[in-house]
């Protein structure tokens, strides 16, 4: 399946149904009551977290999603059904945005979790609502509101414990097989891993957790270099950040590519420095790694960095990497991937509350005026 993190939506609620002006009509009551009907409710666009899905491919190929219209009023006091509310899927890691500005709306993390984008019109009021003593014949009914329309992005970003952070053939993907049971392509030439991948890494007797390779990085990655920055925004969840190095070159300095690494990601975004950190050497079954990396350690050590060296093809050190590794997540973190979160659903308007933005914003839960239509 094609891997899909980023796209452009415009979605739109329904409106309101018409009320309707109508009166009762009989035999021997010619100047029957009113009886119009009110017009239904139109039907709301909802998003909710899917955790069977991992890309926003069906997005890509929706990118114009509408609810339907609220049914309008009739005669004989029948009121129009309310439209049903358009549910639509996501994966977990989805972050959506204002397309305008740039707003982070809603961060969809949890299983089952629903937000509201656009609210349906509200219905109008049919003649009937407007019968009163002094006006029993009203000729005035109401159109539906306009339900709520807008553009937004949506952005993927996978949920990972930990991310493996390297050049174009570090190795991530070597060994992200051989600690779980995820198959990513592997290749011997630059940039074999186009999309990220995710597995779960067992260990001990019930722990776990999920590592994400994301492609290659380069120099000048965050200026568009290489596949650029665009894949680092699947970092931005992970817990532990694990930086793999390839010595078995001679021609290639390890302290200047970690500082690399290092700098591509403080480009994109500074908060993924505060992480922590492992710093692995891989290919230690190569006999160009063995005999570099006393020089490559003890150059690490005096900036205060430990190394660890391992080797996917032989499994050599993969098991006390894996122990480091989960010693350095915390247990909540670890066990937060498995607990249950109560499925809700919020709009909005009520985030903006929450936040104390509906003050600044007089707009974000306003409805227009309502209109009447008046028949002689």
């Amino acid at each position: 399946m094609r891997f899909v993190d980023e796209v452009r939506v415009f979605v739109k609620a329904g409106d309101g149904g018409k009320g309707c002006v109508s009166f009762l009509r009989e035999k021997y009551r010619p100047r029957g009551g009113p009886n119009g009907g009110n017009g239904g409710n139109g039907g709301s666009v909802i998003f909710q977290v899917d955790p069977q899905l991992s890309t926003l491919l069906d997005l890509r190929y929706s990118q114009h999603i509408r609810a339907a219209r609220g049914e309008h009023g009739r005669g004989k006091d029948q009121h129009g059904r309310n439209a049903p509310d358009r549910i639509v899927r996501v994966p977990p890691g989805t972050l959506i945005r204002d397309a305008d500005n740039g707003e982070v709306l809603a961060d969809l993390t949890q299983p089952d979790r629903r937000v509201l984008v656009a609210r349906g019109g509200k219905g109008g009021k049919g003649n009937a609502f407007f019968a009163s003593a002094r006006n029993r014949l009203p000729r005035q009914a109401q159109p539906g509101r306009p339900g709520e329309e807008r553009t937004l992005r949506f952005e993927l970003r996978v949920l990972a414990d930990v991310g493996l952070v390297g050049f174009p053939n570090a190795g991530k993907s070597t060994l992200l097989s051989s600690v779980s049971a995820a198959r990513p392509r592997i290749a011997d030439f630059p940039f074999t891993t186009l999309t990220p991948h995710l597995g779960v890494v067992r260990y001990g007797d019930e722990g776990t957790f999920v590592m994400a390779d994301i492609p290659g990085l380069i120099e000048g990655a965050h200026e568009g270099h290489g596949l650029g920055a665009r894949f680092l925004r699947h970092l931005s969840r992970t817990s532990v950040l694990v930086y793999l190095l390839d010595i078995s070159d001679p021609q290639r300095e390890p302290w200047h590519d970690y500082g690399v690494l290092r700098h591509e990601l403080h480009s994109f975004d500074p908060a993924l420095l505060e992480r922590p950190q492992l710093v692995v050497v891989t290919k230690y079954d190569l006999p160009a790694t063995r005999q570099r990396l006393a020089e490559v350690t003890a150059s690490f050590a005096a900036h205060g960095i430990g190394l660890t060296a391992v080797s996917a093809a032989s499994r050599e050190g993969v098991s006390e990497l894996i122990r480091n590794i989960a010693r350095t997540l915390t247990k909540d973190i670890v066990d937060d991937r498995s607990s249950d979160r109560k499925r809700s659903t919020i709009s909005f308007t009520d985030m903006r509350k929450r936040a104390g933005e509906a003050a600044a914003d007089p707009q974000a839960s306003a409805q227009p005026d309502e209109e009447t239509w008046t028949w002689d």
